[in-house]
């Protein structure tokens, strides 16, 4: 069986991001390969997203009735990040729908150009309570078109 694949990903400039956070790298970051475990990756994708929110009053994730949670994410790695290292996250928003949002992050070495992996995060906005979709607040979408 063969595959076709698309054109090889290739990094993000920073250009292409709207917002950036600095993320320390910690010592227990580091696999037995000297550099950064991909799954940290995921965790700073949470984190770059989540943080954004937060700190602009679109997500309240103790006593909002709305919640995001993550049904998609992926990520290509490009060059390797280790500790010591800070590391800058940069997002931006891809697509908005009713009840979701395509986040992108890309994650730069601090000062580099291009980033050492980017990837994408889908959350579907819910109910807290019944888990089932509901529509992104006003709030939310202000925050979220500042992204785009």
């Amino acid at each position: 069986m063969t595959h076709a694949f698309a054109a090889k990903p290739q990094p993000a400039a920073r250009g292409d991001y709207r917002a950036f956070r600095p993320i320390s790298t910690r010592w227990m970051d580091n696999d037995a390969y000297g550099h950064v475990n991909n799954v940290v990756y995921y965790s700073w994708f949470d984190t770059v997203v989540n943080a954004y929110l937060i700190e602009h009053g679109a997500l309240d994730v103790q006593h909002g009735q709305t919640i995001g949670l993550v049904v998609e994410t992926h990520c290509n790695y490009f060059a390797p990040l280790e500790f010591p290292q800070t590391v800058e996250g940069g997002l931006r928003v891809a697509s908005i729908g009713t009840s979701s949002v395509r986040y992108e992050v890309g994650l730069f070495g601090q000062g580099e150009p291009l980033s050492a992996a980017r990837g994408h995060f889908v959350h579907v906005y819910v109910d807290r309570e019944t888990r089932r979709p509901t529509q992104l607040t006003a709030k939310l979408l202000s925050v979220l078109e500042s992204l785009r």
